[in-house]
């Protein structure tokens, strides 16, 4: 039995002979057999070729210190809302931010600006800004909003705190909203 490399050989060969220009007298090389070595040689090469290596950097957008007691706190499920409560509560809060914002894009100009409520999403569209999107996770009793600036965070009801909040940061959703559209459209907002 031949070794891989002596096998790589032969088909290096039997390659150079199928890609040499035949002479008027020879008898051309069917296209099958030239296609079957191209695929029989990018196999090689697949094989050949290192493993893949992690990734260098890291794919979060701000380094996680989980020995620092940052993370998220842990859940106490006796707090958790009851779904009517939860529905209560999400819908309002989604709602009122909905009447706010669209005052808001009264009062500043930003092209493109445009805010949609469907399907129990909010999607607030700032052109070439970004997007903003929030909606409710009823099995998780959350609200989820994905930021241009901050990325994806799910909010929780805090009942002492009577507002959402990101157990990870502690930061409270309406906070993070007021905060982040005055540092993108250069005017404050009011969103409580």
């Amino acid at each position: 039995m031949a070794s891989p490399s002596a096998k790589f050989v032969l088909l290096l060969r039997g390659l150079s002979r199928a890609l040499k220009t035949p002479s008027p007298s020879s008898s051309s090389i069917p296209r099958s057999r030239l296609r079957s070595y191209s695929h029989v040689l990018e196999a090689w090469n697949c094989a050949r070729r290192p493993p893949i290596s992690p990734p260098a950097r890291s794919l979060c957008s701000r380094p996680l210190n989980l020995d620092g007691g940052e993370g998220p706190a842990p859940i106490d499920y006796r707090s958790l809302v009851h779904e009517d409560e939860f529905h209560k509560l999400a819908d309002s809060t989604i709602l009122d931010l909905l009447e706010k914002l669209e005052e808001y894009g009264d009062s500043v100009d930003i092209d493109d600006f445009d805010i949609d409520y469907g399907n129990q999403v909010l999607t607030l569209k700032l052109g070439s800004l970004g997007t903003y999107v929030l909606n409710k996770q009823t099995p998780n009793r959350q609200i989820w909003m994905s930021s241009p600036v901050s990325g994806p965070s799910r909010f929780d009801w805090d009942q002492d705190a009577q507002a959402w909040v990101y157990r990870r940061t502690k930061a409270n959703l309406i906070e993070v909203l007021e905060s982040e559209l005055e540092h993108l459209c250069g005017q404050s907002i009011n969103l409580s």
